[in-house]
């Protein structure tokens, strides 16, 4: 069963994602989908916008990492040393590739955001054109800390130098509040008028004419990627690569496996272990 589905309300295509027993969390099949679905809906004559949201209580949670982490997936996210980086880039540029999808689209793309949108999930977020959030939703990349870099880039493209380096410097989650407030996403409501807020916006959207729209999305893409987007992305994909097989990668994965996906989550982002040193940090120093 695919991990994403598609449905055509009138104007409007629907792609949702759809692994809500684990909020969505990537997997090896997700990104494939979700181009695929994407495709679908640009594809179609009769759609105008297209509306990205995730089934379940989160829009996504990033990478399945209890089963990249823990049992090392069949996408090789990490590899037994000596590793092969470009081994690893081929998987992690498709991934991103297919991210893009929501950015390539000729037909705008609206991402509704509701419980969570982080790591790998905020990289999904960030490339549609658009993005909508509950206030009370999170967003971040936590593997900042350890163990990741965003291979999408759009933390930068979104935000400027300075609040990117704020975010990836920290992995903090920030609220949808915090994120609309810094200009990472278009606008945020309470969480009972989310779907009206995106559905207001896809229908005033929808009453363009699809080539007036197309025109308009690659104008303003055309900007962005005049700077560098995809050098910079393939650096980002490289360094996420290395961050996964540096020492303190190496030992933010054995502490996943020994101690569980969870409480390995919960000392990278507390900040109460010291990977170099693979250890915990005393408390006095923390």
């Amino acid at each position: 069963m695919s991990t994403v589905s598609f449905e055509k309300d009138g104007r409007i295509g629907r792609v949702t994602l759809n692994r809500p027993d684990v909020m969505n969390a990537i997997n090896d099949e997700l990104p494939r989908d979700l181009a695929a679905a994407i495709a679908e809906a640009d594809a179609d004559p009769d759609v105008h916008v297209i509306v990205l949201s995730g089934n379940g209580p989160a829009f996504c949670a990033g990478y399945d990492l209890t089963f990249y982490a823990e049992g090392n997936g069949s996408g090789d996210v990490t590899q037994p040393m000596p590793w092969d980086p470009i081994k690893d880039y081929r998987f992690m540029w498709q991934n991103t590739q297919h991210f893009m999808s929501l950015w390539r689209a000729a037909k705008p793309v609206i991402c509704k955001v509701h419980g969570f949108a982080v790591a790998g999930g905020s990289d999904i977020a960030l490339c549609a054109d658009l993005t909508i959030m509950a206030e009370d939703a999170q967003i971040g990349y936590m593997p900042a800390r350890v163990w990741g870099c965003p291979t999408t880039a759009m933390w930068v493209y979104r935000l400027g130098a300075e609040r990117a380096k704020r975010m990836l410097f920290t992995g903090d989650k920030i609220s949808g509040r915090e994120a609309a407030d810094m200009g990472l996403v278009l606008k945020a409501v309470p969480a009972d008028q989310l779907d009206d807020a995106v559905e207001e916006m896809a229908g005033r959207m929808a009453t363009v004419p699809i080539n007036q729209l197309a025109m308009q999305k690659m104008v303003i893409n055309q900007a962005i990627e005049s700077t560098g987007m995809m050098e910079t992305q393939r650096l980002a994909t490289i360094f996420d690569g290395i961050t996964r097989h540096s020492p303190e990668g190496i030992n933010f994965k054995t502490r996943s496996e020994q101690v569980g996906w969870k409480q390995a989550v919960t000392e990278r982002d507390q900040g109460t272990f010291d990977w170099t040193e693979n250890e915990e940090i005393p408390k006095r120093n923390r």
